[in-house]
């Protein structure tokens, strides 16, 4: 009777060490859940970077229309024939 009872108080140590410090503890899980959310929280701000860049190429392959208008508001160029006025305020 005193080795079961025995056996039974080594298996509660055994189990709460591995509980609270042992691989998969407590601890140990509540840290991979916060890289989880982490790594799924940066998965969809790279999803959402995707989507926008994917939007982009499909309006440039839409036509030279997005091209133009990009060269003209970022490059700040004019077509031939043009003529350039700048208003200062």
């Amino acid at each position: 009777m005193k080795t079961l009872i025995l056996v039974i108080i080594a298996l509660t140590l055994h189990f709460q060490y591995r509980l609270w410090f042992g691989d998969a503890s407590l601890s140990q899980i509540r840290e991979y859940r916060a890289r989880l959310e982490e790594l799924t929280k940066e998965a969809q701000e790279k999803k959402e970077r995707n989507d926008a860049l994917y939007a982009e190429v499909k309006d440039l392959r839409k036509g030279l229309e997005t091209i133009e208008e990009r060269a003209r508001y970022e490059l700040g160029m004019i077509k031939e024939n043009e003529t350039f006025f700048q208003v200062l305020e």
